[in-house]
């Protein structure tokens, strides 16, 4: 055993020849000359994620991060995002278990899982997200004829048109429900909570969704999502060639 700014902040074209992300009237994020300026780190959130066993991450139907451990240690992922608001999340989770009995540890254990979540604009996991198991088991607890029960994971599930309007809600679970180890520890996740489907114990695949409208810490932040398909103020950064002999030194 593993063990929202506003909605999307478009850029929009002021008289005065100004392009604002627009929040609210006293809102503004600088762009100029009509352009989208580059984003810079500055721009980005820190995302932190701590799955019992595995997870991978969706934002906004693009994949931005997949758990690098299968099984154990136990460890923290974590990643940069550049966010666009609404932001919709997806994520499929798993503990550790044989698909065929549910079981782990050579079929002599059943495990639990957990996943907790926390982005650095306020988003975390809490009881608002949608939740949905797709592989259970052992059946009924039965470990000495372990089976499980499966449904095909649907198609798009990541996708931000996605309908997930009949999924349960997540339930919340404490530290000693789920007893993380030491990386959780090490992280920030305050203000975030473990979720999981109500079964902890036998449901072994899940699919998490939210979708976070704005920024919860209430910042307004620049939407460049389009930033590809335009030219960025200031221009495209010129090529280079490295110097003979190599580039910097290390």
């Amino acid at each position: 055993m593993r063990p929202a700014s506003p909605p999307i902040l478009r850029a929009v074209s002021l008289a005065a020849g100004l392009v604002v992300a627009g929040w609210t009237a006293g809102d503004t994020v600088a762009q100029t000359a009509g352009r989208v300026r580059k984003p810079t780190m500055d721009d980005t959130i820190r995302v932190n994620v701590y799955a019992d066993n595995w997870f991978m991450l969706y934002v906004n139907g693009e994949l931005v991060a997949v758990d690098s451990i299968a099984f154990i240690p136990h460890n923290v992922i974590s990643v940069d995002l550049l966010p666009t608001y609404p932001m919709t999340i997806a994520v499929m989770a798993k503990d550790n278990a044989d698909p065929s009995t549910g079981m782990e540890y050579a079929n002599t254990s059943v495990g639990d899982g957990g996943f907790i979540l926390k982005f650095g604009d306020g988003t975390v996991t809490d009881a608002g997200w949608k939740a949905k198991c797709f592989s259970r088991g052992p059946v009924g607890g039965d470990t000495t004829h372990p089976s499980v029960e499966t449904s095909p994971i649907p198609a798009g599930w990541y996708a931000v048109d996605f309908d997930d309007s009949d999924w349960g809600q997540a339930r919340v679970y404490g530290e000693r429900d789920i007893d993380p180890k030491q990386p959780y520890y090490d992280a920030d996740f305050a203000g975030a909570s473990f979720i999981w489907t109500d079964d902890l114990v036998l449901d072994n695949t899940v699919i998490f969704r939210r979708t976070v409208a704005r920024p919860p810490d209430g910042r307004p932040r620049a939407d460049f999502s389009k930033l590809n398909d335009s030219v960025p103020a200031g221009g495209p950064k010129p090529g280079g060639r490295r110097p003979p002999g190599g580039g910097r030194p290390r």
